[in-house]
């Protein structure tokens, strides 16, 4: 039986390098791009992968975007169940910058990209992830409460430990639901990585945090309950 991922945020950079990663390992793979008009890395990837990666236009923040790409998976030709939904697109801005200066145009973007986006994304699609399958979400170790004895990038920092407290309100929900509790979830932080969002000082690269990152992904198929985990499948404290 073929499995099938959902990358929300594919276009290039660690996205993209997951979803090729996917399709070599014979998954189906389904992501998305903000414009589709705009040739990308994904399309490339889509052009030679014998059918096993479709594109899809999803800009989180448009609600109605994401109206249109339900109808699409729930009633199309992508109607089948999905297996892994990642959410990976995120944003950074400000990082200097003490929270208490940065600008509210800066604190609501970043805020609206990495948290209420996915959130809304996981509410509006979880119903057509399998049972059994995995929600995930690109987190980072930067949004561990416990662990933030450095500082800096505090609205980044802000905007992860708020993904975290809001996917586990999500699954407190789910708990009860049929179907919900027999679901795995998980909060990845990879690490620091050289991408267009990490920087060219990052230790890690996109080559060798890709396998990584997918093993941990299907890793989790079949596991219950939430889980927070750096890139070696080890707990992050909260």
């Amino acid at each position: 039986m073929t499995h099938t991922v959902l990358i929300i945020g594919a276009s290039r950079g660690l996205g993209h390098a997951m979803a090729g990663e996917f399709a070599t390992r014979g998954w189906r793979v389904i992501g998305t791009v903000r414009d589709e008009t705009v040739r990308t890395p994904l399309h490339e990837l889509s052009d030679h992968a014998a059918g096993r990666v479709s594109v899809e236009r999803l800009d989180m923040n448009k609600p109605e975007e994401l109206t249109a790409l339900h109808q699409r998976l729930a009633h199309g030709q992508d109607g089948a169940q999905i297996d892994i939904l990642l959410l990976n697109a995120g944003t950074t801005a400000a990082q200097q910058t003490p929270i208490g200066e940065v600008s509210p145009a800066d604190f609501l973007h970043v805020m609206t990209t990495n948290v209420l986006g996915p959130m809304r994304v996981i509410e509006t699609l979880e119903h057509l992830v399998a049972p059994g399958g995995l929600i995930a979400a690109m987190s980072s170790g930067q949004g561990s409460i416990t662990n933030n004895t450095a500082g800096g990038r505090e609205v980044y920092r802000a905007s992860k430990a708020a993904l975290n407290m809001s996917m586990r309100s999500f699954v407190a929900r789910q708990a009860s639901t049929s179907g919900g509790a027999d679901r795995a979830y998980l909060l990845v932080a990879p690490g620091w990585i050289r991408t267009d969002l990490g920087g060219a000082e990052a230790p890690y690269t996109i080559e060798e945090s890709t396998p990584i990152l997918v093993d941990l992904l299907i890793s989790r198929l079949g596991q219950p309950g939430l889980a927070y985990l750096d890139r070696f499948g080890d707990t992050v404290p909260w």
